[in-house]
């Protein structure tokens, strides 16, 4: 996932076969794809104002050419709804 300013991402195409799920307090917005699954991109509830997309989505980005991060999720705070 990379984090995108909104005024830097925007939707070419397939928004007919995206699917909306939400939870909780249905702040956060997270798309999947109707058709395969997969996981395209959201709009986080800690940070509603930047969307983080599935960078294996984009168009002429070799996802597997990208060096891979490690994000240590034990380390986050709990939140509690």
């Amino acid at each position: 996932m990379a984090a995108v300013a909104p005024e830097h991402f925007k939707l070419l195409s397939g928004e007919e076969s995206l699917s909306l799920y939400q939870s909780g307090t249905r702040i956060a917005k997270h798309y999947f794809c109707k058709l395969c699954g997969i996981y395209t991109f959201h709009r986080p509830r800690t940070n509603p104002n930047i969307y983080r997309v599935n960078v294996g989505c984009l168009e002429g980005v070799d996802a597997l050419g990208l060096e891979v991060g490690l994000n240590d999720g034990a380390s986050l705070p709990a939140v509690s709804v």
